[in-house]
């Protein structure tokens, strides 16, 4: 039995999701139909992340395990022509062992897409303009007031290393503990986008988009950026911004250790694939 590991990559605008659904119409579903169709069996697949509707993926990690004998390059060229535009494998790789049954949730046992990681980034693209842009839709989350840049920087210091994150995590969180480490959060801007990154030990359900959302109400002025801190401190949900649309949420990289040797691209840094460069 051997454990592939694929990198995919995926635009999140016509799904509902990762995780599959009785519908059909997820990531986690037409990637395993089309694994099936190369295969010419069932295959059931664990990513690293799930994300939600109309949430994109640069870079999502999934592994299977297959007694198959293929070569890597046949598991990205042969799923990837039963595969949707929307969705691609980038690479695929074969893990050292597969873990045995009982040790299937050790991450220190064997590869796991979910629990070998320790950590995760992700990148939030706002387009800031009066105007709305179509070239934008379903890619960036749009604020047509101005946001000041500086003050946002200035809020996102108290977010910085372990905190209990429960005031920006969504009811229907089935997270063990709302404590997270985290380990960084750069904003970045280059003419009308803006470019949140974070990167933490994980991510609480609707985290990020939660965060996003308060970070826009300091940017246009609504608060100050030492609200940040009540927020943490308060642990209640209601006062905080609304989640913020899932538009503009790129899963951009897993971080795990060196040891697994996986192929990785370099997603985790300014998003070069919007054309922008680090300033």
């Amino acid at each position: 039995m051997k454990r592939i590991v694929l990198g995919v990559q995926y635009n999140g605008s016509p799904w509902s999701g990762w995780q599959t659904q009785p519908n059909g119409n997820t990531v986690q579903d037409a990637l395993e139909r089309s694994l099936a169709a190369f295969a010419k069996t069932p295959i059931a697949t664990t990513c690293a992340g799930r994300t939600d509707a109309g949430v994109h993926a640069l870079e999502q990690i999934v592994h299977f395990d297959t007694e198959l004998d293929r070569e890597m390059y046949s598991w990205v060229s042969g799923v990837n022509a039963f595969l949707p535009s929307s969705i691609a494998v980038q690479w695929a790789t074969e893990a050292p062992h597969v873990a045995r049954e009982d040790q299937i949730h050790d991450a220190q046992a064997d590869f796991h897409a979910r629990f070998s990681a320790y950590a995760r980034t992700y990148h939030y693209v706002v387009h800031n303009s009066a105007i709305r842009s179509p070239i934008w839709a379903d890619r960036a989350g749009w604020v047509f007031r101005p946001l000041d840049v500086d003050k946002m920087r200035a809020a996102v210091v108290h977010l910085i290393g372990e905190h209990d994150f429960t005031v920006f995590r969504a009811a229907s969180c089935q997270a063990k503990s709302p404590v997270k480490q985290m380990y960084d959060i750069q904003i970045r801007q280059q003419g009308d986008l803006i470019v949140f990154t974070l990167c933490a030990s994980a991510f609480l359900h609707h985290m990020v988009r939660n965060i996003v959302g308060a970070l826009i109400f300091v940017g246009t002025g609504r608060r100050e950026p030492d609200w940040l801190a009540e927020l943490l401190e308060s642990k209640d949900r209601s006062l905080s911004a609304p989640t913020f649309m899932p538009d503009g949420l790129y899963l951009a990289r897993i971080d795990y250790d060196k040891k697994w040797a996986l192929p990785q691209m370099d997603q985790g840094h300014f998003p070069g694939f919007l054309g922008i460069a680090a300033a």
